[in-house]
């Protein structure tokens, strides 16, 4: 295998319908949430994109499994997008979406943190190793690309052994985010004596609640929300394009993953109707921790212009990503998905209050019963049958 992968080493994939440089315009753009008037304010919007952390193609990590490839050179990509739209996650959860990331300045020890979360190491808890083997009970073997949907499943199915960050990860069905099971989840009780700090809270059931309290959970786990489209057949439906780039003006914006057949790249915002994207198709050396305990993580940054390419050009399969820290944060997205989302006939997903009866009972995901860590849980393919498959989602009618 590696050397069919050797190809791709110190490879950017270019593309003739990629545009590098930002045109002179009066339009503003939308980065994650924010936005910036380009004529202006450039050099401020190249420093929020720099500030992104940029995860690509690696090579000569240790072999995934022991005995599998060293690289994910050819095949990582999509893993390598779930991975930056998690970190960013990470970075609204402890450090805001605000915070900025300047070369060579010393940066928070919460920022270090996150990026150790993500080395190329068995026993980092979203590494390539544990990503590619987690796929595997998704049904794809250690090599294979994976889709938006995967990646998602698989981002859920990891957040289980993060005690760290403490994420709610909830990947939608059938094109529908349910209020409901979202709130089920992510309420938990506070810890006090004899009672577990995880113990979702059930609004419905809980006593003496006056109607000011029962709106409002005691505790809210912060959330990472993940929903899996498909926006056409062949090429995306131009119906959905001004609600997908709305998305990308929420404030709880991750953006969104997808691509092309084979190319997966993290979509981080908007300059009319062009997607601005990190991408992954780089492959750089593996990066360990120094003596010290520190990441170099220079190459942790994308510092020259980010591409960009026409929303038209997308492949109809993709993921959009948002975090809400907090439940006002989830109350907030609601309103803003019912304003201009659900406003469309042809809508893109979804968002209904209760769970749909015709649906098995929701059940908040949980760690499995076992005694290690995560990361030597997942140290072979054979501890993954604690986990069902799920099934991909549903292609929507165009």
């Amino acid at each position: 295998m590696e050397s069919v992968l050797s190809k791709y080493e110190n490879q950017i994939t270019i593309f003739t319908d990629y545009l590098e440089e930002f045109p002179d315009t009066d339009e503003l753009v939308w980065i994650l949430g924010k936005q910036h008037l380009l004529k202006t304010e450039k050099s401020k919007l190249l420093s929020d994109i720099s500030a992104r952390l940029w995860f690509t193609y690696r090579r000569k990590f240790s072999p995934i499994g022991g005995t599998g490839p060293s690289s994910d050179a050819g095949w990582g990509c999509m893993l390598r997008c779930g991975q930056m739209m998690l970190a960013q996650a990470l970075i609204c959860r402890h450090l805001g979406r605000d915070w900025n990331w300047e070369k060579q300045k010393e940066q928070p020890k919460e920022y270090q943190r996150i990026l150790q979360c993500f080395l190329d190491r068995k026993d980092c808890c979203y590494s390539i190793h544990q990503m590619a083997q987690m796929g595997v009970g998704e049904g794809k073997s250690i090599g294979e690309w994976f889709g938006p949907n995967t990646v998602a499943q698989v981002l859920k199915k990891l957040a289980l052994f993060d005690e760290w960050n403490s994420l709610a990860v909830y990947v939608s069905m059938d094109n529908t985010v349910v209020i409901e099971d979202i709130k089920k989840m992510c309420c938990v009780l506070p810890l006090s004596a004899g009672m577990p700090s995880e113990r979702p809270y059930d609004p419905l059931n809980a006593p003496n609640h006056n109607k000011a309290t029962s709106a409002c959970c005691p505790a809210w786990k912060p959330l990472l929300l993940i929903v899996p489209l498909r926006l056409g057949i062949n090429q995306i439906n131009p119906v959905y394009v001004d609600a997908f780039k709305e998305c990308f003006k929420m404030p709880q914006s991750l953006g969104a993953l997808g691509g092309k057949p084979n190319n997966a790249y993290y979509f981080i915002g908007f300059l009319g109707d062009e997607l601005i994207f990190l991408d992954p198709h780089t492959t750089q050396t593996f990066v360990d921790t120094e003596e010290n305990g520190m990441v170099d993580d220079q190459t942790f940054h994308c510092l020259q212009s980010p591409q960009r390419m026409s929303i038209l050009n997308l492949d109809p399969s993709v993921a959009l990503g948002f975090f809400c820290k907090e439940e006002k944060d989830f109350d907030s997205w609601c309103n803003l998905v019912q304003k201009e989302i659900l406003k469309e006939n042809l809508r893109m997903f979804e968002l209904v209050q209760k769970h749909p009866s015709h649906w098995p009972p929701f059940v908040p995901p949980a760690k499995p019963e076992v005694t290690t860590t995560g990361a030597e849980f997942i140290d072979s393919t054979e501890q993954l049958e604690e986990f069902d498959l799920e099934e991909d989602f549903e292609i929507l009618s165009v």
